[in-house]
């Protein structure tokens, strides 16, 4: 057993990690509803001796913590800048690195949120990744990753079925999370 597993074990958490080690995916993690999600991600992922960047908005990237972030695979997202295409240049990380795997929260903040960002969709299919569903479920302190998802091409219904998986799944703050 690892740190991270043991880390993990210590404060109570399981982990339910069972899709293959893809060379190339997005992990869409729900709920995301505190800063704890980060870090049982991160132990989650690593606890079963796997590795994944991850984006998180440019504010959370200052000296020293900035150094640290992009150390452990982190991407800085500037929500304000609107020059460039964030998808296209994911994209092309896929399209041109062999390993790379991303954890994405689809609701873009803790907050409580009906609109989900749709870009983890858009970047799945235009490099032919699986998108692995991961979900942090609080009520019974587990982390599971059991179920890949292929996207279709169709935003709006890929992204219903996603949202009708993570319905059952509770965060931290469950008053933060909706599938409606």
């Amino acid at each position: 057993m690892n740190i991270s597993a043991k880390i993990l074990k210590l404060f109570g958490w399981t982990v339910d990690y069972t899709v293959p080690d893809y060379s190339k995916c997005i992990i869409c993690v729900a709920p995301h509803t505190s800063n704890w999600d980060f870090i049982l991600g991160e132990l989650a992922v690593r606890s079963v001796g796997r590795k994944a960047g991850f984006l998180m908005k440019s504010s959370w990237f200052f000296f020293p913590l900035g150094y640290f972030f992009k150390s452990i695979g982190g991407i800085p997202v500037n929500r304000r800048k609107k020059s460039g295409s964030l998808v296209g240049s994911i994209v092309e990380q896929f399209n041109t690195m062999k390993k790379l795997s991303i954890a994405i929260t689809p609701e873009g903040t803790r907050k409580r949120v009906t609109n989900w960002h749709t870009g983890f969709l858009y970047i799945a299919y235009e490099a032919k990744v699986p998108i692995v569903l991961g979900a942090i479920d609080a009520e019974n302190k587990q982390i599971i990753v059991r179920e890949t998802f292929q996207p279709t091409g169709n935003v709006e219904a890929d992204l219903l079925a996603i949202k009708r998986y993570y319905r059952n799944f509770v965060g931290i703050k469950p008053y933060n999370f909706t599938t409606d």
